[in-house]
C-alpha cells in the first residue's frame, strides 16, 4: 500500500498537476489539503474517471481536506468529533488493505499559527490538544493507523534551511515542536525518520527570494503511523518534481511505502 499526502495551495488551480502526478504516481491514497473550494465545486469526475473515489470536507478560499483513494472509502469522518472548529481541517476514514486488514488514514491541515504573538497561535495549540486527544480515543479503535498531512511544525533543526534564522518563530517554537512531540507520545511514528535521509530533505519551500532554487525550505508535511503499522514501513521520501512544475503549490508530495508483514 502506498500512502502520499500532499498540501496543493488550492486544488481549482493545481487540479491538472494532481492528475497528472497521480497518472505518474499511482498511490493507494492520496491526502490533500488546501483545497480552498466548497464541497460541490470538489472535482470528482476528474478523479473518477482515472479510477479513483474520494471523501472530503471543503471550505470556501480557505482550508479543506480530501482523501482520493483506489479502494471506496468507509466510516467516514469530517472534522475533529466534539471540536467547534468552523474550519475544515480533519478527514479520516477506513481504507481495506487485504494484506493486513483496515487502514485508518487521516488527511490533516494543522493551523499554520501566523505568529508566536496572535490568537491564530493560540487557536494552533489548542487545535493540536484537541487532535492529540481524538487521536488517542482513533487509535484504540483503529491500531493500523495513518495520518497525513500539513502539520505546520518542522520537527527538528535538521528540518530547517536555516535553524538559527527561525530559533523561536513560527513553526519552530519549542511549544510547536512539544505539541507534535505529543502526537509522537501516542506511539505514532515519523515515517520520514524511519530512513536514512539526504541532509537537507524540506517539503516546503516560500515563494519568494528564489526559495526552492536555494533549498531553504523546511520540513512540514508528515506522515505519522502508528506502532502496528509502523514496522511495515519500507520507504518514505518527498518528491519535489511538483515543485519545479509552473504556477506549483509550495509543497511537495510525501510518499510511505507499506509492506505486510
Amino acid at each position: 500500500m502506498k500512502l502520499a499526502t500532499w498540501n496543493v495551495n488550492s486544488l481549482n488551480v493545481r487540479l491538472p498537476h494532481v492528475l497528472d502526478w497521480l497518472d505518474a504516481n499511482p498511490v493507494d491514497a492520496l491526502c490533500l489539503q488546501e483545497l480552498k473550494l466548497p464541497d460541490e465545486k470538489f472535482p470528482l469526475e476528474a478523479f473518477a474517471e482515472r479510477g479513483y473515489q474520494a471523501c472530503w470536507v471543503g471550505q470556501k478560499t480557505y482550508n479543506g481536506v480530501a482523501i482520493v483513494s483506489r479502494a471506496p472509502s468507509d466510516d467516514v469522518q469530517r472534522n475533529i468529533p466534539g471540536y467547534d472548529d468552523p474550519q475544515s481541517r480533519i478527514i479520516a476514514a477506513t481504507l481495506p488493505d487485504a494484506n493486513g486488514g483496515p487502514v485508518r488514514v487521516i488527511s490533516a491541515y494543522c493551523p499554520n499559527g501566523q505568529s508566536v504573538d496572535s490568537d491564530k497561535y493560540v487557536y494552533k495549540l489548542e487545535w493540536f490538544a484537541r487532535l492529540r486527544d481524538w487521536l488517542e480515543d482513533e487509535l484504540r479503535r483503529y491500531p493500523r493507523l495513518a495520518i497525513l498531512g500539513d502539520y505546520n511544525v518542522a520537527p527538528a533543526d535538521e528540518d530547517v534551511h536555516d535553524p538559527a534564522a527561525w530559533e523561536g518563530e513560527i513553526l519552530v517554537s519549542a511549544p510547536e515542536r512539544e505539541a507534535f512531540g505529543a502526537l509522537l507520545e501516542l506511539g505514532l511514528s515519523d515515517t520520514f525518520r524511519q530512513f536514512q535521509q539526504a541532509p537537507k530533505s524540506f517539503t516546503w519551500w516560500d515563494y519568494r527570494r528564489l526559495a526552492f532554487r536555494r533549498n531553504a525550505g523546511m520540513r512540514i508535511d508528515h506522515i505519522l503511523a502508528s506502532e502496528a503499522l509502523a514496522p511495515h514501513v519500507r520507504s518514505c521520501v518527498v518528491d519535489k518534481t511538483p515543485r519545479a512544475w509552473e504556477k506549483p503549490s509550495d509543497h511537495a508530495p510525501v510518499i510511505a511505502e507499506f509492506h505486510a508483514a
